[in-house]
């Protein structure tokens, strides 16, 4: 039975890939960043455990019980954790932007090099991280996030190529619009971070609230399954590609990149 740790298990993403990798007969450590989530997933049949990427001990911790429990392996590691602060730039403080970077790219790093050394010792690995169509375009009132995604792109490409030496498989998924709890997890942190009504963007911001609170009808959506097959393919795949690009308006953006100058995907991009 091979093994893997998935963070972001509470909901969305993380929890479609935690039961459809056990409904396939994997062995499946799903982690979050609150003890009651941990608790639902247990009572959900998972193996559940606080993992909080802002929180380096239970970073230790997590892979001290899963190398406990497979006695000193891991097969796979799958960094789906994040969150976000929507915001136009010039109003996200540098506490915020902090946040985001500490959560989003710095604890990611941090449980993957603490990993390696697992994966070096027994000879085999996959690290697959989550990143977004968000990760190789911008998009208005989401700085903070791009920011984390776009780090997340070149710090994955560069330990893609120097684990090439190495049994260890490095792989990128790049979702679009998935049906997760994004939006309204995102709220609390407008909330503490954005002083919208002090901006010189007040105006926007009535628009943006609409869409923040109540959100609204995407074509393109898709269900978080959609996101675990390819999380499938990327972890069973013999040769797996570099990234997996998921969702229309994902693989639409990176021809749009490809195709356009950046003043026209500039327009694009602000409608």
């Amino acid at each position: 039975m091979k093994s893997i740790l998935i963070t972001g298990c509470s909901s969305g993403i993380g929890h479609d890939a935690a039961h459809g990798l056990k409904a396939r007969g994997w062995r499946v450590f799903a982690t979050c960043r609150k003890d009651e989530d941990c608790e639902r997933l247990r009572a959900e049949g998972l193996e559940s455990f606080r993992l909080d990427y802002d929180d380096p001990a239970s970073l230790v911790a997590a892979l001290d019980e899963v190398t406990r429990r497979t006695g000193g392996t891991l097969d796979a590691l799958y960094n789906n954790g994040a969150f976000a602060c929507p915001g136009a730039v010039e109003d996200i403080p540098r506490e915020a932007l902090r946040a985001v970077l500490e959560t989003n790219i710095v604890g990611v790093h941090d449980l993957t090099c603490r990993t390696i050394p697992i994966m070096r010792r027994q000879g085999y690995g996959r690290i697959v991280n989550c990143s977004s169509v968000l990760g190789f375009v911008g998009y208005p009132w989401r700085g903070a996030y791009v920011a984390s995604k776009f780090a997340m792109e070149g710090l994955t490409d560069v330990l893609r190529i120097e684990m090439a030496d190495t049994p260890i498989r490095v792989i990128l998924l790049e979702p679009g619009p998935i049906a997760t709890r994004i939006r309204e997890n995102s709220i609390p942190h407008f909330e503490r971070w954005i002083n919208w009504k002090g901006s010189a963007r007040v105006e926007q911001y009535r628009s943006l609230l609409g869409r923040l609170y109540e959100g609204g009808d995407d074509r393109w959506q898709l269900p978080a399954s959609a996101v675990t097959e390819k999380l499938i393919q990327a972890l069973e795949s013999p040769a797996p590609r570099p990234r997996y690009r998921i969702t229309v308006p994902s693989r639409t953006a990176w021809a749009l990149r490809r195709l356009l100058s950046t003043q026209m995907l500039d327009r694009v991009l602000a409608r």
